[in-house]
């Protein structure tokens, strides 16, 4: 095994295709995420009451799980962070960190991260839209 997936139980709306295709780009690139270009304007404040500015959008990706990274890159990265005291946010961070590549894979806006009732209720409405057979991946 040369890879590890990183995965978020909070997004159990993943489809194997995209699986698939973060695990593809990993392997061309050592690493890779999944995400959706962000849709919402961003603000950004220093203190929370007054927008300092608009950070452009075009630039902005929205990362989700899994995120797929060579193992050895991640042996390095957790030291690296160790041995520099620094914060990283998510798996990918860490490569970041190194200064390697992250390859962004194109995602679905279907993979939410249920975190809320409301979030539920949409998950629920894209499961029953989806209406598929369960995947057994281990066949």
């Amino acid at each position: 095994c040369k890879y590890v997936a990183i995965h978020d139980s909070a997004r159990p709306l993943v489809t194997l295709d995209e699986i698939c295709h973060v695990i593809r780009d990993a392997k061309q690139h050592g690493a890779a995420v999944l995400g959706v270009p962000c849709k919402a304007t961003i603000k950004e404040s220093a203190d929370g009451a007054f927008v300092e500015r608009t950070i452009p959008r075009a630039r902005l990706w929205e990362v989700h799980t899994p995120q797929v990274v060579a193992i050895e890159t991640l042996a390095r990265g957790f030291e690296h962070v160790a041995a520099n005291q620094l914060e990283v946010t998510d798996d990918v961070s860490i490569v970041e960190a190194l200064g390697e590549p992250v390859k962004l894979t194109q995602g679905e806006y279907t993979n939410l991260k249920i975190t809320t009732p409301e979030d539920m209720d949409v998950a629920e409405a894209i499961l029953e839209e989806r209406k598929a057979e369960p995947v057994n991946m281990l066949e």
